[in-house]
């Protein structure tokens, strides 16, 4: 399935230089309208402003966190079908099956690169 590269992206992270590199990953395999917020809460607004083809966004942030956002993105029902990948360092396995029972759609461990990330993002949208 042809993914489609004029979608809004929304990446959250609240490491700018790593909202950077997602940016500048993304923008090598196409993608051209990408937002970022640098916590769940900023994300959480965003996504009640604008409808975004994907949220890709880091586990680890204060004051909440990747899976707090994707708890509330799932539980808002006009956001619960956004397609979620979750970015961590960590590759706990109780890490990966609690996102995946929240209902993340996919899930990339730190450092990683555009194939991956490509990969990913195809894995989420050939359902």
């Amino acid at each position: 399935m042809a993914i489609d590269l004029s979608m809004p992206i929304l990446v959250v992270d609240d490491y700018s230089t790593m909202v950077r590199i997602i940016r500048n990953l993304l923008k090598q395999l196409g993608f051209e309208d990408v937002d970022d917020a640098s916590d769940g809460s900023a994300a959480l607004n965003k996504l009640r402003e604008k409808r975004y083809g994907l949220v890709i966004s880091d586990w680890n942030m204060e004051p909440m966190t990747g899976y707090e956002l994707l708890k509330e993105v799932r539980g808002d029902p006009s956001l619960a079908r956004t397609p979620f990948i979750m970015v961590t360092a960590e590759s706990k396995t109780e890490n990966v099956i609690a996102a995946k029972k929240a209902g993340v759609n996919n899930y990339i461990v730190k450092p990683f690169n555009a194939q991956t990330l490509k990969t990913k993002i195809e894995a989420v949208f050939a359902d």
